[in-house]
Parts: C-alpha cells; structure tokens; sequence
C-alpha cells in the first residue's frame, strides 16, 4: 500500500468519527463535525496530489479515493437530513447518482476498466464542500448552494456516461 492511498484509507476512518462528533450532543458540534469533513477534504486532495506528483497512481487508488469521497459526502448529506438540517430530496438525489456510479464503477473494474475522476466531477464535490461549509454558518444560503451541489452532481454523472461512450467507441 502507498501513501496515497493510506491517505485514502484515513478519509475512510474519519466517517465514523465524523458521525460520533456530529450526534455528540458537545456544544458546536455542527462545527467540529465540518471540521472533520474538511480535514477529509484537504487530504483528498493531498493524497491526489501526491499520487500524481511521484506517479503512484494505483487502480485501487482510483476506485478507493473516489469510493472515500462519495461514503463521505452521503455520510454528512445524511446525518444533516437526520438531523432535519436539510430535505431528504438533495441526500436522495445524491445517494442514487453515487449509488449508481459505485455500480457501475465496480462492475467496470472487473472488466479491467477505470474511469478515472475528472475535473467536472472533481468542481462538483468540491462545490458541495463548499456548500457545506457555508450552510454550517448560514443555513439559508447553505440550501441553496446544496441544491445547486445536487444538479452539478447529476452533471457530474452524464459526463462521466459521454466519456465512457467516447471511450467504447474509440476502442472499436
């Protein structure tokens, strides 16, 4: 295992404790729980960051990290609908675009095809850390933004579909 993707592996145990501080019942722990979930979010794009720079980048690296950012977004996506922050319509929109694309993903993966993240689904997720981080200090605008996240992941998933045709249609 390289550093990336241990990197990786560390996103994915901060889902837990995501969710311990989040339902802490500690004063603020809305805050300390987005804090949290942008600690993943800076060390996802660290661990890209260094795979690209000393070109370590794996195949599982490729199916985990994407995995570590769909698990974490729907884990905080969720909990703010538990909580009754945010309707269950942006969670829903989400959890079936990511639901559908881990499918796919690993479905593709056994047949020796990855398609790598790319820079429209990459501004989506960083547009739904943003939204999220805004929504924590304002929630008015925060709901808005998150909308908005959702249709840029729904984008997100139609361009991932045109780069995988292009790509069946290349190969023939």
């Amino acid at each position: 295992m390289n550093v990336p993707n241990m990197i990786t592996v560390f996103r994915l145990c901060l889902i837990p404790i995501f969710i311990f501080v989040f339902f802490s019942g500690i004063h603020n722990s809305l805050v300390f729980s987005i804090f949290i979930f942008l600690i993943a979010g800076a060390s996802d794009v660290l661990d890209g960051h260094i795979a690209r720079k000393y070109n370590i980048v794996t195949k599982v690296g490729t199916v985990l990290d994407p995995l570590a950012d769909k698990l974490m977004l729907l884990t905080v996506l969720s909990c703010l609908t538990i909580k009754r922050y945010i309707p269950i319509l942006v969670v829903a929109i989400v959890a079936g675009k990511d639901l559908f694309m881990i499918l796919s993903g690993i479905f593709l993966y056994k047949k020796g095809v990855v398609i790598p993240s790319n820079i429209i689904g990459k501004i989506s997720t960083l547009f739904f850390y943003i939204s999220i981080l805004i929504f924590t200090f304002n929630k008015t605008i925060g709901i808005y933004l998150l909308y908005i996240s959702a249709i840029c992941a729904l984008v997100a998933l139609v361009n991932y579909f045109i780069v995988y045709f292009k790509g069946k249609k290349t190969k023939k």
